[in-house]
C-alpha cells in the first residue's frame, strides 16, 4: 500500500542535508578572518570611547561630561557605549573585566604552567598587566585623572574588587584540581601587591618597556623577605 501521509513520505534522494547547530553557529560567526576583523573593530571602538572620555573629562571635568557627549565624540550611539562600559567613569579608567585570556585561565586552573604556585601567579599577573602596556598613553592619562577626580579613585577600587572576586574563583578552581593550603585572601592581596609594585616601578622607569618586565624583581624581593626570615 502506498503511503499517503506527508509524515510518512520519505525526503527526496537528492535533497541537501540540513545543517546542524554547530554548522549554523559557525556560519553566523564567520571565517577566522571575519572574526578577526570584527574583534579589531571592537577594540578600535573601545579605544575611541576611552580617548573621548579622557579628553572630555580633562577639558570639562567629570561631572560636566555625559555618556551622550562621549558617544558623540567617538562617533557611536549611547546604546553602543553601554555595550563596552557600565558608566562614564569606567570609560575614563578604561576598565576591562579581567584582561585574562582563556588559555591563561585554563593553564592556571589546571595547575600550570610550572606547577609552582608563586611562579604561576607571576604568569597570571603578567597577563593582567598586558593591557597596561598595550594602552600606555591611556593608562597614564587615567592615572592622572584619578588624582584630579576622587570619584574615579572610588570607582577604581570597585573595579579592583571585581578583580578580587574573579581571582578567588580562579584560586578555588585550581584548588579543586591541584590542592594547596594558601588562603584565597592572601593570594588575592599578593596578586594586587605585585600589580601595584610593577606599575610603580614602570612609572619610575618613565613608562618605558613593559610593566611585566618589573615583575621578576618584585617577586625576587618577596622571596628574599621570606628567605631572610626563615634563615633568622
Amino acid at each position: 500500500m502506498v503511503p499517503t501521509s506527508s509524515r510518512a513520505t520519505a525526503a527526496p534522494a537528492d535533497a541537501e542535508p540540513r545543517p546542524d547547530l554547530a554548522e549554523l553557529a559557525a556560519a553566523l560567526e564567520g571565517t577566522p578572518a571575519e572574526q578577526g576583523l570584527r574583534e579589531r573593530k571592537k577594540r578600535a571602538r573601545r579605544a575611541a570611547l576611552i580617548d573621548a572620555a579622557q579628553m572630555l573629562v580633562a577639558e570639562h571635568g567629570l561631572d560636566a561630561v555625559t555618556v551622550e557627549m562621549i558617544s558623540a565624540e567617538a562617533g557611536v550611539s549611547a546604546r553602543t557605549f553601554f555595550n563596552y562600559f557600565e558608566s562614564k567613569d569606567d570609560a575614563v579608567l578604561g576598565a576591562e573585566d579581567s584582561g585574562l585570556s582563556e588559555d591563561v585561565v585554563l593553564t592556571f586552573v589546571g595547575g600550570g604552567p610550572t606547577g609552582r604556585l608563586l611562579s604561576d601567579l607571576e604568569v597570571l599577573v603578567a597577563s593582567l598587566l598586558r593591557p597596561h602596556a598595550e594602552a600606555h598613553d591611556r593608562v597614564v592619562r587615567a592615572m592622572d585623572l584619578m588624582q584630579q577626580e576622587p570619584r574615579l579613585l572610588q570607582r577604581h577600587v570597585i573595579w579592583m574588587d571585581r578583580h578580587k572576586s574573579r581571582l578567588v574563583e580562579l584560586f578555588e578552581a585550581r584548588r579543586a584540581a591541584v590542592p594547596f593550603s594558601t588562603d584565597n585572601e592572601l593570594l588575592t592581596m599578593l596578586v594586587l601587591l605585585l600589580i601595584r609594585t610593577a606599575l610603580v616601578a614602570w612609572e619610575h622607569a618613565g613608562y618605558s618597556g613593559d610593566p611585566a618586565d618589573h615583575l621578576p624583581a618584585a617577586v625576587a624581593q618577596l622571596v628574599d623577605v621570606v628567605a631572610h626570615d626563615l634563615d633568622s
